[in-house]
């Protein structure tokens, strides 16, 4: 790994660290922030000892990408988690490939009840 390269997978390390201790759960509940907060540490570390290791050149520049795109993904969205890339119709999710709604944030059936009023209104 050349010293650039090792200079901008420090930063990346680093700013990880600055986002996860500035991070705010877009619900605004402590709870859900003190989780998130801990996803995102856990994460960084667990993926960069993973490619602890990695020479590649060019492996390291798709993890670098990688992390950049994760990192401006989940600012923009407010979301820690990463996003499905793509969902089968078969597959389990519940959410499909785009949730509208966090997990665990919506009343049972509020989801359905708000697309079934849009479609009536839509079918006047």
């Amino acid at each position: 790994m050349t010293t650039a390269t090792r200079q901008e997978v420090l930063g990346l390390y680093r700013r990880i660290f600055r986002l996860a201790r500035k991070w705010q759960a877009a619900s605004g509940q402590m709870e859900d922030t003190i989780k998130e907060k801990q996803y995102i540490l856990n994460e960084a570390r667990t993926l960069f000892q993973k490619n602890r290791n990695l020479t590649d050149t060019d492996l390291i520049k798709q993890c670098i990408d990688e992390c950049t795109a994760r990192i401006e993904i989940g600012l923009h969205y407010q979301i820690p988690y990463p996003r499905p890339v793509s969902v089968t119709p078969d597959s389990s999710t519940s959410y499909g490939p785009y949730p509208t709604t966090r997990p665990g944030t919506s009343k049972p059936g509020e989801i359905e009840e708000i697309f079934q009023t849009s479609i009536s209104q839509v079918s006047r």
